[in-house]
């Protein structure tokens, strides 16, 4: 299943090249001049990505004279409270931030300005933005839809092995398990210990996008199962569908109890303190497990590619696009844009990556000192060669559809339904959803 492609890198990058950066100088600083004293907001999560972007900002209002404000939230809140600003008219905020599978609500929505405003404008756009510089995987999943661009890939996430490579030595192991099957029934027996609370795994499974996308969806692709199939019914009962749930289900075995509450900081703190010795966890918690003040096994961490399933190795992918939210007040809109190709520049991409942040530009892991500095760096831009782009749906109907994947998926785990009776309830409601929407009777197209 594909959706929402759009073909249009090489285009919006020959637009962009047609004009020499020879031909003009052009820096941030005349550019932003118009806009100076001009406030803009944007909508952060608490998370690394975004302590490093903070970091970086007195840098960009020192240059430019705009002033840089923000409003930081769990993650469970920030779709809603965007959502609530822009449907209500209250124009807080100026900066957009779009999850994966909200690029085409917002879009569709006419939320967000399409880039192609601001990258036609010779006084706003820097020569050297280099659309093509970004991992064409994560341009075309988080900021894409519809053959626009909508949004410049900002907090960018690869579903990595995070594990304590001294728990795994001391049981035996020289090295992480290779698949899945492994890790449940070779490296499972081996670390768990529940009488000293120690678990070979935690899959963080919390109710809400948590369980929707990182714990649920995590399990289908590598098993050779899916959401949906080519004609966007369900695939949840199909024999491979069916095989990775059932799967998370013995996984749980040698996890730690109480799984289902397990939000990103529960799973990262419990490997982080040796509580558990492995996780499934996004590359942007690199630095949380690598800072002493808050990880005890700083020395003892280690980081792998996602085990592989009987379908091959299918890592998770996850992250989010800046976007200049279409608010109508031109002054605020284009110093929005200035601060967003700023911050995503190729040219702040170390500096970002040093502050704690992950980027989504191909050139600063190219660099030596990169590779050997962040031990992450190696599996990610694997990950990010041969990711599946549709790990998440992108249509607009995936926030409801989200809610009832997240219901039904924790009555698996809880083993209130069986994993057969959760992929019907779940099948029926969401083609439901999206019999009402118009993608079964022609009025929205499958692909776009």
């Amino acid at each position: 299943m594909r959706i929402a492609r759009g073909a249009t890198l090489a285009a919006l990058t020959a637009a962009l090249l047609g004009s020499s950066p020879l031909a003009r100088a052009w820096t941030v600083e005349e550019a932003a001049a118009p806009y100076k004293g001009t406030t803009i907001k944007a909508l952060f999560l608490d998370r690394p990505g975004y302590a490093a972007a903070i970091k970086l900002i007195p840098e960009f209002e020192a240059a430019t004279g705009i002033k840089v404000t923000w409003e930081t939230l769990p993650y469970e809140n920030s779709r809603e409270r965007q959502v609530l600003d822009f449907t209500g008219g209250t124009q807080e905020f100026d900066i957009a931030l779009i999850d994966v599978v909200w690029i085409g609500e917002f879009a569709e929505s006419g939320w967000v300005a399409p880039m192609s405003r601001f990258i036609d404008d010779p006084a706003l756009v820097d020569p050297d933005l280099k659309l093509d510089g970004f991992f064409p995987i994560l341009l075309e999943s988080f900021g894409t839809w519809d053959e626009q661009v909508y949004g410049l890939p900002f907090d960018n996430y690869s579903g990595l092995l995070f594990y304590n490579k001294c728990q795994l030595e001391e049981a035996g192991f020289t090295a992480p398990p290779a698949t899945w099957q492994e890790l449940k029934e070779v490296y499972g027996p081996k670390l768990t210990d529940p009488a000293r609370d120690r678990y070979a795994f935690a899959l963080q499974s919390r109710r809400g996008e948590t369980q929707s996308a990182d714990s649920f969806m995590r399990v289908l692709w590598p098993f050779g199962g899916s959401l949906l199939n080519a004609e966007f019914r369900s695939n949840l009962l199909s024999p491979e569908s069916q095989a990775g749930l059932q799967f998370r289900q013995e996984l749980m075995q040698v996890m730690p109890p109480g799984i289902v509450d397990y939000d990103h900081s529960e799973a990262v703190n419990a490997l982080a303190q040796g509580r558990v010795a492995m996780i499934t966890e996004w590359s942007a918690f690199y630095g949380t497990l690598t800072d002493p003040a808050q990880s005890r096994i700083v020395d003892c961490l280690a980081v792998a590619p996602e085990p592989e399933g009987p379908a091959g190795r299918k890592p998770a992918l996850g992250g989010f696009s800046l976007g200049v939210v279409d608010t109508g007040d031109e002054a605020r809109m284009n110093a929005a844009w200035l601060f967003i190709q700023w911050i995503t520049s190729e040219a702040k991409a170390k500096d970002y990556i040093r502050a704690g942040g992950v980027s989504g530009r191909t050139a600063p892991y190219d660099d030596p000192e990169i590779q050997a500095a962040y031990r992450y760096v190696e599996p990610m831009v694997a990950s990010w060669q041969d990711g599946v782009p549709d790990f998440r749906p992108r249509f607009a109907d995936w926030p409801a559809i989200s809610e009832i994947v997240a219901e039904w998926g924790t009555k698996m785990m809880l083993g209130e339904v069986t994993t057969e009776q959760g992929a019907k309830e779940i099948g029926a409601r969401m083609e439901a959803i999206l019999e009402k929407s118009g993608y079964y009777d022609g009025s929205k197209k499958l692909l776009k």
